[in-house]
């Protein structure tokens, strides 16, 4: 098993091997870094907004009282 410190040292290497032919020049272990921590960052959002759409909202204002087993007074 790897330990935390080997698997962010081969995603650091991993990073830089695919980051640098696509920026062209030679990029900085702290460079492979901060690329790789802001593709993780960008991710959590998309993950986040996705949960947040998929939540249904305590006031769903979609039901109307028959939907939701409210009782209603005729007149």
């Amino acid at each position: 098993m790897k330990t935390p410190s080997a698997a962010n040292d081969n995603l650091i290497d991993r990073t830089r091997q695919v980051w640098q032919p696509r920026l062209g020049q030679d990029i900085s272990r702290e460079d492979a870094r901060q690329i790789a921590e802001n593709v993780t960052g960008f991710f959590s959002v998309l993950a986040e907004w996705a949960r947040a759409e998929q939540a249904v909202p305590a006031n769903d204002t979609d039901k109307t009282a028959q939907d939701t087993g409210e009782a209603g007074h005729e007149g």
